[in-house]
């Protein structure tokens, strides 16, 4: 099993910028990726982005270039610095990883850009 705890989420105004963390425990060995998705109010969850054991990064088309998603393995978090904050980045993010075929979510952590 594995367990993940998100937190970092929070109020920024457009704009600003915002990092997010994910602690990782539990049978951490042979995790493929790890990752971040979101979902706003009234849409599917979205891939936002990801990055593999040998640090291959992947972003969705929107967040490039203003997001950038990290790893500490000492650590086992996985962190996800967010700028130039939308509005349209609303959501709640969640933490995921994927680990000999089966996905792990953590509990999500909401981020709200407004002013």
């Amino acid at each position: 099993q594995v367990q993940l705890v998100e937190s970092g989420g929070g109020l920024v105004q457009p704009g600003g910028s915002l990092r997010l963390s994910c602690a990782v425990s539990g049978s951490i060995f042979s995790i493929n990726f790890m990752g971040w998705y979101r979902q706003a109010p009234g849409k599917e969850r979205e891939f936002v982005a990801r990055i593999t054991d040998v640090g291959t990064t992947n972003y969705a088309d929107s967040v490039k270039g203003r997001f950038t998603i990290s790893r500490d393995n000492a650590k086992n978090t996985v962190s996800l610095r967010m700028n130039s904050l939308k509005p349209e980045n609303t959501a709640v993010y969640y933490c995921i990883v994927f680990r000999l075929g089966i996905n792990y979510w953590g509990q999500g952590t909401q981020v709200t850009v407004s002013s």
